[in-house]
């Protein structure tokens, strides 16, 4: 029997799941050496340039390898599709040398270049396969201003600087390597059709059935134990906690605190990392009530956020005080404090603006990539900010529909809107969404459309510094300005979680919030 015979028969069986009872988990629905992860959502496509939700990227990081990648448990980078670097003394040149005898899943040979293919199609308007875009993290890459075929293994990065992220980012999903012969071949509809030179090959795809992959036996870093994943879009919470419950499930990520207490016992292990995240609030600083910094200041006072973090979220996080996850414990500012809740202050500020009553339109998303519990959480942000004068109409929708309303910019459309973001390094989060130049008709995030001059200055030089501690010092002076100027409500950190059956081994989570699942196995 083939995998997709295979798997497509313990989805049929998994879909019954939820008429037994769910005291009674029937394992028996998964078979052996396949395991079935509950994802959050449906992938928006397969094509690592092209997508920016880790929802998707759990899967790419399965799929396809990238010259570097993170240390295991780590943020640290070492080797994967290059074997070693050299690093020029002005840092603006970066010389890799590639691993021999690696294959695409297509069977084409991976080699320098193919690895020029990836860069320029993401980078040059004028390459023939740049509208197989848009790449909406090419800002990862604007700092290269060429990519040299040195030799058939070997291949030089010029940057337009020095670049201090640019390991990191390599590291980073965005910078995952894929066969040119498929999107050759593929074209646009290469992010349906991909081609990695990953530890799992794509095998197919069931539009919010299941995309399904299967082991790669040749794979360069030695074969994976499982012989397939079947990865389920369960956008439901509480659906795919009762899925884990009947056994239709193996892995379930992102936990909802609520559901904590029914993995408690020698049938599931609860497993929780700490990393970079951020769930916040993005404000619309452009036009209506949150144009003021006023405004802006009394909605971080007025929501209670250690409520929603101990009550909502059941101690799983922690308030957050600023733009910068402490997970980056080197470039985090500690003295900055969290806004207290202070809806007593938060009235004065908006009397002081003038802006009683006024009407805010809030979107919430029922789920996506770090949301945590986004509909409770924007029902309760609603109440409190009611609590102190405004009016807030919620307009909730599915992930990846809450995200082409949110990415293209809230002007005309919205003051404020949900959101959280898992990065690899300090400079990611603040330069891709609180730029003046990442508007999103400029291809960022800063969809609330914060612009302070001097914050676009002190990012510009902290990701030029290849001195650390020069790196932290100006992103902790950052935080302190943004931090006053709240173009966002900033909310939470949270610690990561996801839960497995008794017959998964081998499974840990990564500070990355990637799913490495090449060492899992499953009896």
């Amino acid at each position: 029997m083939s995998i997709g015979q295979m798997t497509r028969r313990s989805l049929l069986a998994a879909g019954t799941a939820l008429t037994m009872a769910l005291g009674a988990p029937a394992f028996a629905q998964t078979p052996p050496g396949v395991l079935v992860v509950g994802q959050i959502a449906e992938p928006k496509a397969l094509d690592p340039a092209a997508v920016t939700a880790v929802n998707d990227f759990r899967i790419l990081m399965n799929v396809y390898d990238g010259l570097v990648r993170y240390k295991d448990g780590t943020l640290e980078v070492e080797p994967a599709l290059a074997t070693d670097w050299e690093i020029s003394e002005d840092g603006t040149e970066y010389t890799f040398t590639l691993r021999e005898g690696v294959t695409f899943h297509n069977g084409s040979s991976f080699d320098a270049e193919a690895v020029k293919f990836n860069f320029d199609r993401m980078l040059d308007e004028n390459h023939p396969y740049y509208d197989t875009g848009p790449f909406p993290l090419s800002f990862f890459f604007s700092a290269i201003e060429k990519v040299e075929v040195v030799d058939p293994m070997t291949v030089k990065f010029v940057l337009n600087e020095p670049y201090a992220p640019f390991l990191s980012n390599l590291a980073y999903p965005t910078g995952l390597i894929v066969s040119p012969a498929a999107v050759e071949d593929h074209g646009s509809e290469f992010g349906r059709n991909p081609s990695g030179t990953g530890p799992f090959k794509f095998a197919e795809w069931r539009p919010n059935e299941a995309v399904v992959v299967e082991a790669n036996p040749d794979y360069w870093d030695g074969a994976p134990q499982l012989e397939a994943v079947v990865f389920r879009p369960i956008t439901d919470a509480s659906t795919r906690t009762a899925e884990m419950l009947a056994g239709g499930i193996d892995l379930m990520v992102e936990v909802p605190p609520v559901a904590l207490s029914q993995f408690e016992g020698e049938s599931y292990q609860l497993h929780e990392q700490a990393g970079p995240h951020l769930w916040f609030l993005i404000l619309n600083a452009k036009e209506g009530p949150f144009a003021d910094k006023l405004v802006r200041q009394a909605a971080n006072y007025a929501i209670d956020k250690e409520a929603i973090v101990n009550e909502v979220l059941e101690g799983t996080a922690e308030v957050a005080a600023g733009p910068t996850p402490p997970a980056f414990a080197w470039a985090y500012n500690e003295d900055l404090e969290p806004y207290p809740y202070d809806p007593e202050k938060a009235r004065e500020l908006i009397a002081e603006a003038g802006a009683e009553g006024a009407e805010l339109t809030f979107y919430v998303t029922e789920g996506g990539s770090g949301m945590l519990d986004p509909v409770a959480m924007g029902t309760a942000i609603q109440a409190d900010l009611e609590a102190v004068g405004f009016d807030v109409t919620i307009e909730t929708y599915e992930w990846n529909t809450f995200l082409g309303e949110v990415n293209p910019g809230l002007e005309g459309k919205a003051d404020m809107a949900e959101m959280a973001w898992m990065t690899n390094d300090p400079d990611t989060l603040p330069f891709l969404a609180l730029r003046s130049e990442a508007f999103p008709d400029q291809g960022g995030f800063n969809s609330g459309y914060y612009s302070n001059p001097e914050v676009d200055e002190l990012l510009e030089q902290a990701r030029r510094a290849t001195d650390q501690e020069e790196r932290a010092r100006l992103y902790k002076e950052m935080q302190e300005i943004v931090h006053e100027d709240a173009p966002w409500v900033f909310v939470a950190n949270w610690k990561q979680n996801a839960v497995t059956n008794d017959r998964v081994e081998n499974f840990d989570l990564q500070p990355s919030f990637f799913l490495l699942l090449d060492d899992v196995a499953k009896n």
